[in-house]
Formats: C-alpha cells, sequence, structure tokens
C-alpha cells in the first residue's frame, strides 16, 4: 500500500486508501492508528515506519486493523409496557367479541410505546414500527383464522361489505378522543392483513417538528395564490407537517379552507379560520372530484392529501392560478423529482403549457424525510425549493437538473438542499456517522464527510 502511495503519503490519504481497497475492515481502530502514528510525529521524526508498532496500547490497534470485524449495529432499546396483552394467546381467539378487547388493550398499549405503526399479518409475527426500526412482539407467526377475526372486530357493516368485495380497505379508526389511527386492512396470500398507524393525539406545531428556519415556510403560508408541495417517501412525516401547516395557517389567517384527505387523519377545529374536513371514501368518491366540488364552495385554501393522478394535479395547478392558495402531497424523494412527476403524468402534447403555467403557479416545494437519530428516535432532514426567477426560468426551459445550483446560491433567500440539511444534523450530533453517510446524495459531500470523520477525534497540539 506504501509503495503505491509514494514514500511520501500523508496518513490521512493512507488510511481512506486502506478502507477503500478493503485492506481494514476496523474503523475505530484505524482511527486509533492514525492518531498514534500522528503523535509520534510531533514528538520526533521516526527513524522508521511511523505505524511500526511500540510498547503502548496502541499497538493493540495495529495488530486488530486486518483481522477485527466491524461491531454490532446498536440495536434500539424496545420493552413492552405492562399494559400489553398476553400476545401468546392471539393465535386461541376465535370470537370476535374477544378479539375486540384484544385490539383495543393492543393499540392502547402501542400508543403508551411510541411505535409508529402495528402490523397484524397472517403468516407472520406481529411487529411494530418502532423509531424506524422494525420489532417483534410475539415469535409465533399470527394464524389466518386468527387474522382475519382481529382485524376485522373493529369493522362496521359497511367497512366489512367493502373489504370483501375489493379486499382493500383505509379508514380512520377512532377508539377515544386521543386514540386514532390510520388503517389500512389488505388481502395477501396467507390470508388477511392489517397495518395501524398511530396519528398524533395532538395538533402538532410547525415549530416542534425540526425545521431550522421556519420564516421561509410561514412566507409560503401568507401568500393569497398559487401552488406548494410537500413531498417525501412514505413515512417521512408528510401527513404531520402538512397538519401542521394547515393549524398555522389556521392562527394567523382568516379564511375558508378545504381540506380533501384519505382519510382525515388528524381532526382540525375552525379557530380565526372556518376549516372544512372531507374523506375520500366516505365524503367523496375521489380527490379530483373533491377538488371540483371545493371550487363551487368558495374557499381560499384547498389542502389536498395525495396529488395522484392527472385530472387532481391539473385541476390543482389551475386552481392555484385562479386565485386560490393550493397545498398538496406527493410521493417524491426530492424538489427536481417532484417537479418531474408533476410534468410526466401529462401527455407530450401538453406539457409545454403546463410548464408555462407550473413555473408561475408554483410557491415552494419542501422535500422530507426521518432518520434515526442518535438518541433512539427520528430526526427531520429537509428540503426547501422557493419559486424565483431562476427557478421559474428552469421549469419553463425543462430543466430541473440545474435546480441544485439555484438552491445552493439561494440559501440567503431561505433555500436548502437535503444534504445541507444531513450535514447540519450530523454537526450538531443529532444524526450518527453512517447515517450521514447513508442519506447524503452527493458523493463529493460524503467523501468530504468521510475525510470529517477520519479527523474529528481530538488532534495533537504542538508546544
Amino acid at each position: 500500500m506504501a509503495q503505491s502511495l509514494g514514500e511520501d503519503a500523508e496518513i490521512v490519504p493512507f488510511a481512506e486508501e486502506l478502507l477503500r481497497e478493503r485492506a481494514c475492515v476496523d474503523f475505530d481502530a484505524l482511527q486509533d492508528l492514525v492518531e498514534f502514528a500522528y503523535a509520534r510525529s510531533l514528538e520526533a521524526e521516526p527513524a522508521s515506519n511511523p505505524f511500526q508498532p511500540v510498547e503502548s496500547p496502541s499497538s493493540a490497534a495495529t495488530a486488530s486493523i486486518a483481522s477485527t470485524p466491524p461491531p454490532a449495529p446498536q440495536q434500539v432499546r424496545f420493552e413492552l409496557p405492562e399494559s400489553m396483552p398476553d400476545l401468546s394467546e392471539l393465535n386461541s381467539i376465535s370470537d370476535e367479541t374477544t378479539a375486540a378487547e384484544y385490539m383495543r388493550q393492543i393499540l392502547a398499549a402501542l400508543q403508551e410505546l411510541g411505535s409508529s405503526d402495528l402490523h397484524l399479518c397472517a403468516g407472520a409475527r406481529p411487529f411494530v414500527r418502532h423509531n424506524g426500526a422494525l420489532r417483534y412482539l410475539d415469535e409465533a407467526p399470527l394464524a389466518t383464522d386468527a387474522s382475519k377475526v382481529l382485524n376485522s372486530a373493529l369493522l362496521n357493516s359497511a367497512q366489512r361489505e367493502e373489504f370483501e368485495s375489493t379486499h382493500d380497505l383505509d379508514f380512520a379508526l377512532t377508539l377515544g378522543l386521543r386514540r386514532r389511527y390510520r388503517v389500512n386492512l389488505m388481502q395477501h396470500k396467507e390470508g388477511m392483513a392489517g397495518t395501524y398507524r398511530l396519528v398524533p393525539s395532538k395538533i402538532p406545531r410547525l415549530k416542534d417538528l425540526g425545521f431550522e428556519d421556519l420564516d421561509p415556510i410561514r412566507q409560503l403560508l401568507t401568500y393569497p395564490n398559487g401552488l406548494i408541495l410537500v413531498a417525501g417517501p412514505i413515512c417521512s412525516g408528510k401527513s404531520v407537517t402538512l397538519a401542521a401547516m394547515i393549524d398555522d395557517i389556521n392562527c394567523t389567517r382568516e379564511e375558508h379552507l378545504i381540506a380533501v384527505e384519505e382519510p382525515i387523519e388528524i381532526v382540525q377545529s375552525s379557530k380565526s379560520c372556518q376549516i372544512t374536513q372531507r374523506e375520500v371514501g366516505v365524503h367523496t368518491h375521489s380527490f379530483a372530484g373533491a377538488l371540483k366540488s371545493a371550487l363551487r364552495q368558495d374557499p381560499d385554501i384547498i389542502v389536498i392529501g395525495e396529488l395522484r393522478d392527472l385530472e387532481t394535479i391539473e385541476m390543482a395547478i389551475t386552481a392555484s392560478e385562479t386565485g386560490h392558495l393550493v397545498i398538496g402531497t406527493l410521493h417524491t424523494s426530492d424538489a427536481a423529482n417532484t417537479l418531474n412527476r408533476v410534468l410526466d403524468v401529462f401527455p407530450a402534447s401538453q406539457q409545454t403549457h403546463i410548464r408555462v403555467m407550473l413555473s408561475h403557479a408554483l410557491r415552494g416545494i419542501i422535500c422530507q424525510r426521518l432518520v434515526p437519530s442518535t438518541d433512539g428516535h427520528m430526526a427531520l432532514a429537509y428540503e426547501l425549493l422557493l419559486n424565483n426567477t431562476a427557478v421559474r426560468t428552469l421549469i419553463h426551459e425543462n430543466k430541473p437538473e440545474g435546480l441544485v445550483n439555484v438552491m445552493e446560491t439561494g440559501s440567503a433567500e431561505g433555500m436548502r438542499l437535503m444534504d445541507k440539511s444531513i450535514l447540519s444534523l450530523w454537526e450538531s450530533d443529532r444524526i450518527s456517522d453512517e447515517v450521514a453517510l447513508k442519506n447524503l446524495k452527493s458523493e463529493m459531500k460524503r467523501a468530504q464527510l468521510r475525510e470529517l470523520i477520519m479527523l474529528q477525534k481530538p488532534t495533537y497540539q504542538t508546544t
């Protein structure tokens, strides 16, 4: 290795080459070894290889550098609350009365536990998603009959009929004043499966979600018209952010706001605004139909739970151009992909016209994701695009690849790249080295971070 890098190789490039060539598998040992060699070079110029072991505790690092396996990932602390019922009895449940009581107890325990999702799936062990990780509640797979009776126990007759007809069902489940869940039921090859997502018991506030700079986001919410997009993958907190934005508007403006969701998760009460919430499947047949109806209800602000098809997206853009502030969500990963997703649903013959409309209607895009934090919870990382002359030109000319440069130079206006958010979380010790490296998009940023990680331990000072 030393021969390939030359006799005058620096310590850090030498260490990076060891990692790159997989000659070293113990990252911590390598860091210790680099510091040891650096300390020896400051004391006096070594007569030979500074990595040569001496009678020092650090010499143990040399022996382990190519043989020590990487440390096992730290397990998320997970203990079931005392209120959790005996799950070993689930497969013996056959009547719906008992099943309904078990479901209420399990869901109450889920809320006490602080997990986000409960999964009861035929042929699989019952499990929850706890701080982003899967944790099993019992070792025995759930029997087909038990899964059916448990997942059906809290359904009303209309919901049962719909599930039997379609084998798919989405609905909001209310079991008390502060106990709401978003439920999805489906049929698969082993039987019935249910996913129960815990809905926050109180309306979240923007300042509590983890956005570092709220001023540009709150500025977006003051516009009388235009289109605001909230994007992110599944389980990225979009619904919570949307609810917090509605509440912020509800406290600061006097408007008529109509929200269309599937299903209604966080119930909003009217404050300064008049809030109307509609649920697809219960109060309306589709997002597009609800949006068309909303335009006849004298709204100032329209919130759309998901922009999922051409008709809904086209009507949302049109509504934002005709005097309404429209806020909608999309399942995309960054600002450029969000714009591509909006445009790609339209036929090629319409895209030029839609690009012109979107370039003027768009106010901003918030893309977010949740990443594991060092305290065992989840941290918010986000990207913010604000529409200005440069962004408008890129949309009009169909050059989304130029958005990264515009967002980097637009930081003074409040724009923010996802990579900057990830690095900010890392610098504040909110996320680990591994999580930061995994979530950075830019290869150059990853290389820079690796170098910083190599040097982040205390350095030796000369006297």
